[in-house]
C-alpha cells in the first residue's frame, strides 16, 4: 500500500513515540490525530497499514518505546526476537501473549493488556540491542527460560536455543556457574545436562523428560534407521526418539498426523519400520500430557522384551 506524501517516510513501517517524534518535528500533533494513524499503547503510534495485532514483534517494538533506561524484553519475548518463538497461540497467527519486559526498580511500573511487566536486576552484559531493540543476551534468555518456566517447557526451551544456536550449551554452562544463590538454579543446571538441540519440537522434548524422569535409558533423537544391505544400508525412515541397540523407536503423533497424505505415509514408514526389524511405539500428546507411567512401562517393557 503506497503512503502519501504527507507521511513521514521515518514513522510509516514502524511503531515510534508520538511526543519524541513531535519533538524532533518529523511530525505535527495534528497529523498524529488524523486518520493514517493507530495509537497501540500511551504516545506510542504505528501506521495505520502496518498495524498487524497479531505480530509480537510489531509490540516489541511498541513497547521499546516506552522503556525506560535500564529497561529491557526478556524471557518469552527477547526468545521470539532471538529467533525461537515460543509463544503460546490459540490459532494460526493469533498472539496471545504479552510483550514481557523487565524494569529497573528505579522504574515506575505501569499496567497494560499487552505488557507484563517485572522487576529484575541485569548485570551491565546482560543486557545488549538487537535491530533496535533493548533486550536480554542470548544467553541470559536462555538462562532466564531453563529457571523461571515450568520444568517441561523449560526443556523445550533450552532444547530451542540450543538448536537455533541462540546460544552454546558451554556458554550457558559457564554462565550458570557465575550464578549463586539465584531462584530456579537447580532446575537450570539439571535440565541443561538433559538438553537436546536435536529435538524439533516440545512435545518431544517433553516425551524425552518423561523418559529421563522414568529412569529409563537415553534414547537417541532423530536417528536414521537402515535395513540391512549391501554398503552402507538401506534407508528406512528418521525416527524421533529411538534405542538403536534394540531397535526401538519412539514416535509422538502429533495432530497434523490425522491428515490424509500424512496418514498414508505413517503407514508406509512403519510398515517399513516393522520389516527392518524394528518396534515402533507411537504416543499421542494425551499420552505423554495424561498418562506419563503408561508411557514409561510400555517402554520399559518393550526394552525388556527385546533384551530377552
Amino acid at each position: 500500500m503506497s503512503r502519501p506524501a504527507t507521511v513521514p517516510r521515518e514513522l510509516s513501517f514502524e511503531p515510534f513515540s508520538g511526543s519524541s517524534a513531535i519533538a524532533a518535528g518529523v511530525i505535527t500533533r495534528r497529523m498524529l490525530n488524523g486518520p493514517s494513524w493507530r495509537r497501540i499503547l500511551p504516545d506510542v503510534y504505528v501506521h495505520k497499514s502496518s498495524y498487524h495485532p497479531d505480530d509480537h514483534r510489531m509490540w516489541c517494538r511498541a513497547a521499546a518505546a516506552r522503556l525506560p533506561p535500564g529497561a529491557a524484553i526478556h524471557e518469552l519475548s527477547a526468545a521470539f526476537l532471538w529467533g525461537v518463538d515460543l509463544l503460546p497461540r490459540r490459532g494460526p497467527g493469533q498472539v496471545v501473549v504479552p510483550v514481557h519486559v523487565a524494569l529497573p526498580k528505579t522504574a515506575r511500573r505501569y499496567s497494560h493488556p499487552i505488557l507484563k511487566s517485572a522487576y529484575r536486576t541485569f548485570a551491565p552484559d546482560d543486557i545488549t540491542s538487537l535491530s533496535g531493540l533493548p533486550l536480554t543476551t542470548g544467553v541470559r534468555t536462555a538462562f532466564d527460560l531453563g529457571r523461571s518456566l515450568p520444568r517441561a517447557d523449560a526443556l523445550g526451551a533450552l532444547d530451542a536455543v540450543l538448536r537455533r544456536r541462540v546460544v552454546t550449551r558451554r556458554q550457558l554452562a559457564a554462565y550458570i556457574d557465575t550464578r549463586r544463590g539465584v531462584r530456579g538454579l537447580r532446575q537450570v543446571r539439571g535440565l541443561l545436562a538433559i538438553a537436546e538441540p536435536l529435538s524439533e519440537s516440545p512435545m518431544e522434548s517433553r516425551l524425552r523428560l518423561l523418559l529421563h524422569d522414568a529412569g529409563l535409558p537415553k534414547p537417541t533423537p532423530q536417528y536414521r534407521v537402515k535395513a540391512p544391505s549391501a554398503g552402507k544400508g538401506r534407508f528406512v525412515a528418521r525416527v524421533d526418539l529411538a534405542y538403536p541397540q534394540w531397535r526401538i523407536a519412539i514416535e509422538y503423533e502429533g495432530d497434523h498426523h490425522r491428515e490424509r497424505a500424512t496418514f498414508r505415509k505413517d503407514v508406509y514408514r512403519f510398515n517399513a519400520l516393522r520389516e527392518a526389524g524394528w518396534l515402533a511405539l507411537r504416543f499421542t500428546a494425551d499420552d505423554v500430557l495424561r498418562r506419563k507411567e503408561q508411557v514409561a512401562q510400555k517402554v520399559r517393557h518393550a526394552i525388556a522384551e527385546r533384551t530377552t
